[in-house]
């Protein structure tokens, strides 16, 4: 195990890019002694600290067509975009389990990053048991105006993406010198700001955090690029991310789109193998 930090940014489907590089960190043995894991990036850190290779890609295309995993209905009939019943209880408890007895082996730490929105920061929540701490990646996952609101210890939560998207501070401030960082925007990627602000605005009047988390969302974005960059430059970070622009959307259902982004993802960790253990190593 590496005494260094992973962390995994989130991304909707764009996240069957990091399942590709974790299930290539599998393949090779690949651990870590902390695991960051920010929307997708925490429910795919949940199948990679399992050690079930392909599980995270099998959870998002296996059950596009069943009409109860993600889709306008299931907004219209549970406030879920991405059906909480399927994602964290059908799937986890019969249809595809995740190996507990393997996941309580595991000897780091795991967070799931999630947003207070009554007090508009993030929080690093502590995985330590699947089945019981299962709610903390839901909130993890839990798109703004697609989502319901998840409530933990009496506090409403949202997507850790609203308050720290690649918690890589997070990670240095944790003790971690090194860093792997595995993101789903393509390189030169630059944020915009929110085209739905008037929504949220609407939406989430009675949690005025919300609405000022997306308001800055842009800025605080670009700022922690360019501190991943600097970390980059010296030797805090090492980052795995897509070459170019993906067809990938944030709800994608093409499965063909994601069977490719998955494949990158696998193929660009390969390529950068030797240069990462080096960087892990020195």
């Amino acid at each position: 195990m590496y005494q260094a930090g992973l962390v995994l940014e989130g991304g909707g489907m764009k996240g069957v890019y990091t399942a590709g590089v974790l299930d290539f960190f599998l393949d090779k043995g690949i651990e870590f002694s902390s695991v960051y894991g920010v929307s997708a990036g925490a429910c795919h850190m949940c199948s990679y600290l399992s050690k079930q290779r392909g599980r995270a890609f099998a959870v998002n295309v296996d059950y596009l067509d069943t009409g109860n995993y993600c889709g306008v209905k299931s907004l219209l009939t549970t406030g879920d975009y991405f059906n909480a019943d399927t994602l964290y209880r059908l799937i986890p408890e019969s249809l595809n389990p995740y190996d507990h007895k393997t996941f309580h082996k595991y000897e780091g730490k795991a967070y799931s990053v999630v947003t207070n929105i009554d007090t508009g920061k993030p929080e690093y929540m502590r995985i330590k048991d699947l089945k019981k701490d299962i709610v903390k990646i839901r909130a993890s996952a839990s798109l703004p105006l697609i989502s319901r609101n998840v409530k933990i210890d009496g506090h409403n939560y949202l997507d850790g993406g609203i308050s720290d998207a690649i918690p890589l501070r997070k990670s240095i401030k944790d003790g971690n010198q090194r860093n792997i960082v595995i993101m789903t925007k393509e390189e030169g990627y630059v944020r915009r700001p929110s085209s739905q602000l008037g929504l949220i605005k609407m939406r989430y009047l009675a949690y005025p955090k919300v609405y000022e988390l997306m308001q800055e969302r842009h800025l605080m974005y670009n700022a922690t690029l360019k501190f991943i960059e600097e970390q980059q430059e010296c030797g805090g970070a090492f980052v795995i991310r897509p070459k170019k622009v993906s067809e990938v959307g944030r709800m994608e259902k093409d499965v063909q789109k994601l069977e490719a982004l998955y494949a990158e993802g696998y193929g660009d960790a390969e390529e950068c193998f030797e240069e990462m253990i080096n960087y892990l190593e020195s």
